[in-house]
This record gives structure tokens, C-alpha cells and sequence, in this order.
């Protein structure tokens, strides 16, 4: 049986030579294109993006389109539901952005979280709040809301 265990070693020794040597060549290699790659990196230029077109899309949410506001926007007043943390100036500029339309002003009302029972269920859930703002157009004035 000791001869057994020999000849395994002896095999094993010319394959850990071979192996160590490809390893060798490899991380040669790798380093090599790693050192390529870090070049390739530090010439490219990043290009900024615009804030503003990103800015605008995160302040309006959408129309809401509930019977009051359906009788407002025929004296010209449009409501829509906007981000928690917007100001009036944001929503005024993403208004003359997206619609071409520039409000006279902006009224901004907090909904808050409501408690509800559902029926179906039979269990206790929150419908979430949020903020709604009112705009006001002049006369003549109109977004179309589809």
C-alpha cells in the first residue's frame, strides 16, 4: 500500500507545479488588463445630468380628478396631487414647464392618514394622506386633463 501513496504524491507534485505555473500566467494576465481597464476608466468623461427635467417630473404626481375639482376647472382652478416635500414656487415652475401655462397662484393643502375599516375583510387598514395643490390659471387659460 505504500507504494500507492507514492506514485499518488509523485502525480500530484507534477500537477501542482503545472497548476501553479498556469496560475501564475493568469494573474500575470489580469493584471496586466486590470492595469489596461483603470486607463480605459480615468479617460472616459461623464456627462452631467440635468437636474431640472428631474426636478420637474418629481413634483407633479397627477391630476386629481374628483367631482369638486371637476367644478372648479370650469372657474379655472386645476387640482393635482403633488409630492410631500414640494413648495409652491416648484410646483408653479413644473406647471409653466410641462403645460405652457404660467398660474397665478398656488394653494397647497395637507391630506392627512385616515383610519378605515374594511368591509370585506373585516380588518383595520390606513388609507395613506398626502398634499394636493390647487392652481389658478387666468381667464382663457386651460390644461386639457385626459
Amino acid at each position: 500500500m505504500a507504494l500507492f501513496g507514492l506514485k499518488k504524491k509523485k502525480i500530484v507534485s507534477k500537477k501542482s507545479e503545472e497548476t501553479s505555473e498556469k496560475i501564475a500566467e493568469e494573474t500575470k494576465k489580469t493584471a496586466l488588463t486590470v492595469k489596461k481597464t483603470a486607463v480605459k476608466t480615468s479617460v472616459i468623461s461623464v456627462k452631467p445630468q440635468n437636474k431640472e427635467n428631474g426636478m420637474f417630473l418629481s413634483v407633479l404626481i397627477q391630476p386629481r380628478v374628483t367631482e369638486k375639482a371637476t367644478n372648479e376647472m370650469e372657474k379655472g382652478v386645476y387640482v393635482f396631487e403633488v409630492n410631500q416635500n414640494a413648495a409652491k414656487e416648484e410646483i408653479k415652475n413644473s406647471i409653466k414647464h410641462f403645460y405652457g401655462i404660467e398660474p397665478i397662484k398656488v394653494n397647497i393643502v395637507k391630506i392627512p392618514q385616515k383610519i378605515i375599516f374594511s368591509r370585506t375583510n373585516g380588518r383595520k387598514g390606513v388609507r395613506h394622506g398626502g398634499k394636493k395643490a390647487y392652481v389658478y390659471l387666468k381667464k382663457g387659460d386651460k390644461i386639457e386633463i385626459i
